[in-house]
């Protein structure tokens, strides 16, 4: 019982080690998973959307991929192709080049670029012909003569050629349309040259501000017009082919070229504009007729009668 009491007393103390860190594998399993999935989708939606054709394409192109792009064709790096790149530069956004005859469809412009070259040559060339004709004007005694009274500058709708009266010299007679012996010879020469250039030719023509009428009615806006016409006459008389000219119109006293002496004889002039292209598809847009059907003759006459508020009979 002695050695009972005295027994020692163990006491067992158990250490629990834990596990070694798995490092986060799972999460770069998971991310892997769900990038997968995020290009299945994307792949049924790219399927789904594509036609057919391109569908095609692409199963080719897969198939045998090495003899699409050695051969070429629409499936090897073309522009219009799904499947983008190719050639020596890969970052370039239109893929590869071919060096043959390339598919009309296939080419890209810039409409802007193309206009604004378009617009400065045409420019070029207005500005040449007012260096011509003032050429003409120095070389030309009858012309030199009358220098002071021909204008040229350019402006939004083209070149622009004025002759304009003085007081002792004018273009036309008093109150007519008939032109003067020198304005005569100032137009032949100037429709010679313009004759020259492709461009459209619109007259003006100008009077001040003095009132004229007549007992019939005849205004400052009759006689701007037949004498814009007789100056017309007298280009074409000159050599200007009479196709070339799109616009004769009279303005009266409506543009005054002194604003602020309205009756000043510079007032009273023939405005002639070697047009641009973009006043010449101006004026033919504006000119434009309205074509009506012609199997529906009764229907269009029926709807000018209604819009005139006439009767129209049933």
């Amino acid at each position: 019982m002695a050695d009972e009491g005295m027994r020692p007393i163990v006491v067992k103390r158990i250490k629990k080690v834990a596990a070694g860190h798995h490092g986060g594998a799972w999460k770069i399993a998971y991310a892997d998973f769900v990038t997968a999935m995020m290009a299945f989708f994307l792949l049924m939606w790219l399927l789904g959307s594509t036609a057919k054709g391109d569908l095609n394409g692409i199963a080719e192109y897969f198939a045998t991929p090495l003899k699409v792009a050695m051969a070429g064709g629409s499936g090897s790096g073309d522009s219009s192709s799904v499947i983008k790149g190719g050639g020596t530069d890969l970052t370039r956004r239109n893929g590869q080049v071919k060096k043959g005859d390339i598919d009309p469809s296939s080419k890209t412009y810039n409409l802007e670029a193309a206009k604004a070259q378009v617009a400065k040559a045409e420019a070029d060339r207005l500005q040449s012909l007012k260096s011509k004709i003032e050429s003409v004007i120095e070389v030309n005694p009858l012309l030199k003569k009358y220098k002071n009274q021909m204008l040229l500058d350019i402006t939004s709708e083209g070149l622009r050629i004025q002759i304009v009266d003085e007081q002792n010299r004018p273009m036309f007679a008093l109150a007519r349309a008939e032109v003067q012996p020198y304005t005569r010879e100032i137009l032949n020469v100037i429709g010679m040259v313009l004759n020259e250039v492709p461009n459209k030719i619109g007259l003006s023509g100008h009077t001040d501000s003095t009132p004229y009428v007549s007992d019939a009615g005849y205004s400052n806006w009759e006689l701007s017009a037949d004498r814009a016409n007789a100056s017309r006459r007298e280009l074409v008389r000159g050599g200007l082919s009479d196709d070339k000219v799109l616009r004769v119109v009279g303005l009266a006293a409506a543009a005054h070229l002194d604003r602020a002496d309205p009756f000043n004889p510079v007032n009273r002039r023939i405005s002639i504009i070697v047009m641009n292209k973009r006043t010449e598809e101006a004026v033919q847009r504006d000119n434009a007729s309205i074509e009506v059907p012609a199997q529906q003759p009764q229907a269009a006459a029926e709807a000018a009668l209604a819009a005139a508020g006439a009767p129209v009979k049933n």
